[in-house]
């Protein structure tokens, strides 16, 4: 069985996520969060770091974990109940984890914004979506009907998009942050999107966008950010010559 460094596979992905230029939401530690005995035989990919998810890794017999969203995002002691059952099968089964959460939605080919571009069809993509001294996001100028670009999105999330109509029925300048942007529509709009595709938002930003001029999809926070776990495991996959397989855990949300 083919073997590689789990040490080298860290720093290539850091390298090329550019993890150490990136600021995050206070508490998400990007990077390796846990260390296994050294070498990896099989990646598995999630979007989500949890105990579930680490069961499936386990069940797949992988030795490294890559996920979207990691283990840590606040204190997370005391290690009781779950979460000692979580740190307990994590040691017993060798299973390293890594996570990359805003450098892997900004990276230009394998990001989650890039794959799901990619995916739209929209091309001629820009830097887009100013957060915490960087771009996050990407735009595309385009001219889509609203409702291809509708049936694009549910082809490629695998799931019917919620729609705001509350900008012009061609979409010209279209943005695209995956995951939970949609708490942002102000920021999204400053920047001159007439369209803005993301994950999820709440209740009031149905008001917002229609006060704001702007179309809102949501394609599902979980749904949207399958992408980039899905394109870094399969490239270092690749590169170290080690099999991979993404594991299908999804929220509905």
């Amino acid at each position: 069985m083919p073997r590689a460094s789990l040490s080298l596979i860290i720093k290539y992905s850091d390298r090329l996520l550019k993890t150490i230029e990136f600021k995050d939401w206070e508490g998400a530690v990007n990077g390796l969060q846990v260390e296994n005995r050294g070498t990896v035989s099989r990646i598995a990919a999630a979007v989500d770091g949890s105990l579930a998810t680490i069961r499936l890794a386990v069940a797949a017999r992988a030795d490294l974990l890559i996920v979207h969203h990691g283990l840590f995002w606040s204190a997370s002691h005391p290690w009781t109940g779950k979460r000692y059952e979580m740190l307990r099968l994590l040691l017993d089964s060798n299973l390293a984890i890594y996570s990359s959460h805003l450098p892997l939605d900004a990276h230009p080919k394998l990001g989650n914004n890039a794959r799901l571009c990619a995916a739209l069809g929209l091309r001629k993509l820009k830097p887009f979506f100013f957060l915490k001294g960087q771009f996050i996001g990407l735009r595309s100028m385009t001219k889509l009907s609203r409702d291809v670009l509708l049936q694009r999105l549910d082809q490629a999330v695998g799931r019917h998009p919620s729609l705001i109509p509350g900008g012009p029925p061609v979409c010209r300048r279209i943005g695209v942050v995956t995951g939970g942007a949609g708490n942002e529509l102000k920021l999204a709009a400053s920047e001159g999107v007439d369209t803005f595709i993301t994950g999820e938002g709440v209740h009031w930003t149905f008001a917002l966008a229609e006060e704001l001029g702007i179309n809102v999809l949501y394609g599902g926070h979980y749904a949207t950010e399958t992408f980039g776990v899905k394109a870094l495991a399969a490239h270092l996959a690749d590169r170290f010559q080690v099999p991979w397989v993404f594991l299908d855990h999804p929220s509905g949300l």
